[in-house]
């Protein structure tokens, strides 16, 4: 998921996620920090992988990519992943409620979760997630090199920066 068009010569971050996964609410922190840090030379791409366990998280998903659809693709992902334990309770309402609140077309929102025109996507992103090895949330992916953050956040970000860096200096 992106909310501008592909940036030519802008650095990848694939980040693996799912929207009702506690860590990656946790990460969110420190995809902030890598936006503010590199801005347009650093694209973050937000790629689906929803959990078994988490039975909100396909919805979430698919919800998220309406909401990109509808310009708001991060902002509603940041608003989903601040408020996991009501994704928990609320469901599919919820997903619905949180586009309404961010000023988008919820009556929309709720047609796409019924007719399931982005499953596609999530199903791809998925399959790609499993081919590559992802086994949990978040993952990222930058310069081909996978960093698991399912397990630790400690010294991800840092990690990350370290990664982009390197690329970044070798566009140069």
């Amino acid at each position: 998921m992106n909310d501008s068009p592909e940036r030519t010569g802008a650095l990848v971050l694939d980040v693996w996620c799912e929207l009702q996964c506690p860590d990656c609410g946790s990460a969110l922190d420190d995809l902030r920090a890598l936006r503010a840090r590199y801005g347009d030379r650093l694209e973050l791409r937000l790629r689906h992988f929803p959990l078994e366990k988490h039975r909100h998280a396909f919805a979430a998903a698919q919800a998220a990519e309406e909401a990109l659809e509808q310009g708001k693709g991060w902002e509603y992902v940041e608003a989903v992943l601040g408020r996991v334990a009501e994704l928990d309770r609320g469901g599919e309402p919820f997903l619905v409620e949180v586009a309404g609140e961010l000023g988008l077309d919820a009556e929309e929102f709720d047609t796409a979760l019924i007719d399931g025109r982005h499953i596609l996507i999530v199903d791809a992103d998925q399959a790609e997630g499993k081919a590559i090895g992802v086994t949990g949330t978040p993952t990222y992916v930058i310069g081909g090199e996978r960093l698991d953050g399912g397990k630790s956040q400690e010294g991800l970000r840092e990690r990350v920066e370290q990664i982009a860096d390197r690329l970044l200096a070798g566009q140069e």
